[in-house]
């Protein structure tokens, strides 16, 4: 029947024309994914007798036309048992309405953002090789720094490592503070980019969908089309609260989604359901071709009229990754109730459903999400756990200690990768980051330093000798302090991470000096070398002191350079 009904469509044109009708539709549901839409839309025509088409007009450009499904029901009457048939959809190009649609406001905080994105970088770029120059000036050692290059003397060298410590923390802290600043601005692009309107300009085409309906008499139909939309997207962010004033720490995990479109379509009062799934990713795993090796072979030289040339061989190509889609923006739906005394208002909280491969959240009632791409928050879910506390300190880096909470994650859904706000004993200490925590997984946010543990590192030693004959060894030893002291008045558990460095040459001899150091709790923390990890619990006005010594030996004719490593990547 279908296929009848598209050969009759297409071979008589005039008379598909004149059989149109019109479909007065509107969007019913709207299913937001992080990086996309796909709308829902309800409406109702009369079918007239023998093959017509139905038509849904004024749509988006941006439609995916293999998206698009449409169903329908006929109503019957006294005169038949409202049957009819859908036959082939077609989607084609419309004029659209000569009116600009662009946000020039949004235009204008792009271009400031890419600018003070580009200052960011250069001060991070200038700060790393501040931190670079005074590495270097560290490796030179006090033994070298006094006048014409002699020793200088050893009761000057206690300044001269403080001078060091106290720079190096300094450019480690700005530098942390570009980053931050950075990662902030490039979000924020990130999210205007993605709602900004791609398409629409003035006069930019719209698209119509056709469809083919055959009924054998004249009935009332209601029709439901989905399609799927770019322009749209959704952010999850979170909202922690710890509370350690009472029996057991507790935190409240809050999480919203920050919801932005650009679609040129108006949702006013839809049915709202955000959806983990990402439309536009890929749907299989990527082919790995086989890889030869072989030896070299240069290039065939070439003469021709005078000229030569050579045939270079084919590069190789590189595959690409595809990025995830954010967005942001941000609202609260409240109920609020009258009775005899005041009472705090219920937050309305969305329903989750949970599957194998993604979660969908339906936001309770009906929203309205503005078409310019402002912000619209909603509450997904509310939930407390239980947490543990510990500090963590870094002494090398900062001579402070942080506080920080883990909990279990008991949700049926995942927490994708988002923002935090942190918040303890009420008071907002900062932002942390989210990467995506599955079901029953444990969560560690950050929560500040914490000023009741006092942290003091220093190096005690140091020992680099000059080789006197050529196939003498050079060598560097090293050794640090680091004193830990708790004024709480419970105890606390504390953990201090230090690192020696590592070589992957054979010449470079790197020995952690036994005797003059305090075993540590843990070797090597997750996959990240040479980094070590000291667990201990401290009594109240408890003192705990960490020894740290390593020696380096390499060939007396060679310079040895330290180069920190980037951290491995977590999965979002």
């Amino acid at each position: 029947m279908r296929n009848h009904i598209a050969a009759a469509l297409f071979l008589m044109p005039g008379l598909a024309s004149a059989g149109e009708t019109d479909l007065d539709s509107r969007i019913d549901r709207v299913t937001v994914y992080p990086d996309g839409a796909v709308v829902t839309r309800l409406g109702k025509a009369s079918l007239l007798q023998g093959a017509s088409q139905i038509v849904l007009r004024g749509l988006p450009a941006t439609i995916d036309p293999a998206s698009i499904r449409v169903e329908g029901k006929g109503f019957a009457d006294k005169a038949g048992d409202g049957a009819f048939s859908v036959g082939a959809v077609d989607v084609r190009l419309a004029p659209g309405e000569a009116k600009p649609v662009l946000d020039r406001t949004v235009e204008d905080r792009l271009k400031a953002l890419r600018e003070e994105k580009g200052e960011h970088e250069g001060r991070i770029a200038a700060i790393e090789a501040q931190r670079a120059t005074i590495e270097r000036f560290a490796q030179v050692g006090p033994d070298k720094l006094g006048p014409d290059g002699k020793a200088l003397p050893v009761s000057d060298w206690p300044a001269v490592f403080a001078a060091i410590g106290t720079a190096l923390v300094k450019v480690q802290n700005d530098l942390r503070a570009e980053r931050t600043k950075l990662a902030d601005v490039a979000a924020e692009i990130a999210a205007l980019e993605r709602a900004h309107p791609q398409g629409p300009r003035p006069g930019a085409p719209k698209r119509d969908i056709a469809i083919a309906v055959e009924a054998p008499r004249p009935v009332a139909a209601e029709f439901t089309v989905s399609y799927r939309v770019s322009g749209a997207s959704w952010t999850p962010t979170y909202e922690a609260r710890l509370t350690t004033t009472g029996e057991k720490p507790e935190v409240a995990l809050t999480r919203r989604a920050e919801i932005r479109q650009r679609t040129g379509e108006a949702w006013d009062g839809v049915a709202l359901t955000l959806s983990t799934t990402r439309s536009t990713g890929g749907t299989r795993a990527p082919e790995l071709v086989p890889m030869q090796v072989a030896f070299f072979e240069p290039p065939v030289v070439y003469e021709s009229r005078g000229r030569v040339g050579a045939v270079a061989p084919a590069p190789m190509a590189a595959a690409r990754a595809k990025a995830e889609a954010e967005a942001t923006a941000d609202a609260l739906a409240r109920q609020s109730q009258r009775a005899a005394a005041p009472k705090p208002a219920e937050l309305q909280v969305a329903t989750i459903e949970a599957g194998a491969y993604q979660a969908n959240f339906k936001v309770p009632g009906l929203a309205s999400i503005p078409q310019d791409g402002s912000p619209k928050t909603v509450t997904l879910s509310q939930r407390k756990a239980e947490a543990t506390l510990a500090a963590r300190a870094v002494p090398e880096l900062e001579q402070k200690a942080y506080l920080e909470a883990a909990f279990t994650h008991g949700e049926e859904a995942p927490l994708l990768a988002g923002r935090v706000a942190l918040h303890r004993d009420g008071t907002y200490v900062g932002m942390g980051r989210f990467n995506l925590v599955a079901p029953g997984d444990e969560v560690a946010l950050g929560f500040g330093a914490d000023d009741r543990i006092k942290v003091s590192y220093a190096p005690v030693k140091r020992r680099e000798n000059e080789p006197r004959w050529l196939a003498q060894s050079r060598t560097d030893q090293r050794e640090f302090r680091t004193v830990v002291k708790s004024l709480h008045a419970q105890p606390v558990k504390i953990t201090v991470l230090q690192r020696i460095p590592f070589s992957e040459n054979s010449a470079i001899a790197v020995e952690p000096i036994a005797a003059q150091t305090t075993p540590p709790t843990e070797k090597q923390v997750g996959d990240r070398r040479g980094v070590s990890a000291w667990t201990f619990e401290l009594p109240p006005g408890g003192e705990k002191d960490i020894r740290l010594a390593y020696r380096i030996k390499w060939p007396g004719d060679r310079e040895v350079a330290y180069e920190e490593q980037p951290l491995p990547q977590a999965a979002d």
